[in-house]
């Protein structure tokens, strides 16, 4: 723009130097007042041109932008779920480490507990399970023993009453 400025004045002033003996100074004002208005006109024409051409692009922009941002939030959200159920797998996991940890841990407690309840019952000497059972079948084998030595029917209930409460006692 500087070098139209110069070139106009140059060519204005040689012109109306010789013909008229008009101020040279005045001329080049009003051509360079001139230029810079035909260059606002083109910068104001171009800033309408551009203007024009965002509207009518504008919703295809638009629209391509929508399709864009569509795309990466399927992205996303594929990403994030896949990340959900890693974590998910992991923490179930985990969970299942635990609970076995725990159960074993409780079957242990479970054994110590009852080692050291038979223990004490054994210093106590309360009779073990075990122990009653085989008094329960060595009294029935006394019974049948004693009710085959007696003849009489009468005699076998007399007889085994006694021994009957004589276990209930040592129980």
């Amino acid at each position: 723009m500087v070098k139209k400025l110069k070139a106009a004045a140059g060519k204005t002033g040689d012109k109306i130097g010789t013909k008229s003996g008009m101020n040279l100074g005045a001329l080049q004002g009003s051509a360079l007042a001139n230029s810079v208005k035909e260059s606002a006109q083109q910068i104001w024409l171009a800033g309408m041109g551009a203007f024009s051409k965002a509207q009518e692009e504008g919703g295809k922009v638009f629209e391509a932008l929508v399709k864009e941002g569509l795309n990466l939030q399927k992205k996303t959200q594929g990403m994030a779920e896949e990340k959900i159920s890693e974590v998910t797998g992991k923490m179930s996991a985990m969970a299942e480490t635990v609970t076995s940890k725990a159960n074993q841990n409780w079957d242990k407690l479970e054994a110590i507990f009852e080692q050291r309840t038979a223990k004490a019952m054994s210093k106590l000497g309360v009779p073990t399970a075990k122990d009653v059972q085989a008094l329960t079948k060595r009294v029935d084998e006394l019974a049948a023993a004693v009710a085959k030595l007696s003849k009489t029917p009468a005699a076998k209930t007399a007889k085994a009453a006694p021994v009957k409460r004589a276990i209930r006692r040592a129980a």
